[in-house]
């Protein structure tokens, strides 16, 4: 009988000290997210030989910032997260009013974890460049050096590269490793009698917009020509239909002379051409001189447009006619148009026409036949 009673007193002794582990568990993974330092510190006003841990809850100052970009309207967000209550915390907010909701928070080894949410949302019009383009001598290197350039233009930027009559490998390969985002069309018009054919890739460009609804600032690129960062930047600050001058050679070639609008400030009131075929036009603007509205493609009654026509470029070989016609279906005269590029007195984009028109193709873009000449090194002593 005795025997009976030890067994059960040890029963109940293993079963308290397993009910006190388990409730001191429970109590440390109530614990928040923090750390502890079990450091062994010496009781001075004590035997040597006995030791104590300090037990010791620290908070942890925590500061992730998320930068991320959005296709469209793209801007930063910044989100700041920490735990207050932390010694050496840095003042990074960056608007006074979330400073004020930061103090208003908890101190304490158990304090709470409070979320900062910091804005800084930089809205941008999207940039729709379209640019035609084709088989001839310079097209590798034109549309590399203009990849080049629209890469470091701030997004968003929507690249619209038209090749007639089909998609070759080459062009596709290199748009894939511009880092820029594109759309790769075609136009597959039957060249036969066609005059101007980047009229046509245009135009297969401005369908694409007009299906999709895209909505930004449309600006005609050519590959050939040069252009400058700061034209991009300017571009977005167009509502309806902007205009600046074009940097363009003489007859002689000697000079540049600046072609397209006369502003006083951002009122375009009059214009100047170097061409004698073009004073007959309405606007005397080069077809890089110029970049407007989407929307006036897709939706006319913003606009107070009285036609729904399809606005197009019209293909045409009388020098000068082909861009004024376009422009005469976008605006009704010089007062909806903004003079850019300080009061059009800047030339941003230059039209240099250096191509020469002898040179032979190379095919996919390499060289395959060696020159006839090998010239060794020679060692150095």
């Amino acid at each position: 009988m005795g025997l009976a009673k030890k067994k059960v007193q040890v029963w109940k002794r293993a079963l308290l000290h397993f009910l006190l582990c388990f409730i001191v568990g429970v109590l440390i993974g109530f614990i928040p997210f923090s750390t502890m330092n079990f450091s062994p510190s010496v009781a001075y006003d004590k035997p040597k030989t006995r030791q104590e841990f300090a037990f010791e809850v620290k908070n942890i100052p925590t500061n992730a910032r998320l930068d991320f970009s959005q296709v469209g309207n793209r801007g930063r967000l910044i989100e700041t997260i920490r735990i207050d209550g932390s010694e050496n915390r840095e003042e990074t907010l960056e608007l006074e009013e979330m400073k004020s909701k930061k103090n208003s928070t908890g101190t304490g080894p158990f304090a709470f974890l409070s979320t900062v949410r910091s804005l800084d949302f930089v809205t941008r019009k999207l940039l729709i460049i379209v640019t035609p383009t084709y088989n001839q001598p310079f097209q590798a290197m034109y549309l590399n050096r203009l990849a080049q350039t629209l890469r470091l233009v701030q997004p968003p930027l929507l690249w619209i590269v038209v090749e007639m009559p089909d998609q070759s490998i080459e062009t596709a390969e290199l748009l894939r490793k511009t880092g820029v985002m594109y759309r790769h069309l075609v136009c597959d018009k039957n060249a036969t009698g066609v005059k101007d054919r980047s009229a046509h890739q245009r135009n297969v460009a401005l369908a694409h917009i007009e299906q999709h609804r895209l909505d930004g600032i449309v600006y005609f690129v050519d590959d050939n020509n040069i252009y400058t960062l700061e034209l991009f930047e300017q571009l977005r600050e167009i509502k309806r239909f902007g205009t600046w001058p074009v940097g363009m050679f003489t007859h002689n070639k000697n000079n540049v002379v600046l072609e397209g609008p006369v502003c006083n400030s951002t009122r375009v009131i009059g214009w100047q051409t170097n061409e004698t075929s073009k004073r007959l036009c309405r606007f005397h603007v080069n077809n890089s001189g110029f970049a407007f509205n989407s929307t006036i493609l897709w939706d006319p009654q913003k606009w107070g447009r009285p036609t729904s026509e399809l606005i197009r470029q019209l293909d045409t070989d009388k020098e000068g006619l082909q861009d004024t016609k376009f422009i005469e279906q976008l605006v009704a005269d010089e007062r909806e148009m903004e003079g850019l590029a300080h009061g059009c007195s800047k030339a941003m984009v230059w039209h240099l026409h250096l191509e020469a028109s002898m040179i032979t193709y190379p095919s996919r873009w390499t060289v395959e036949n060696n020159l006839e000449a090998i010239v060794p090194l020679k060692k150095h002593k």
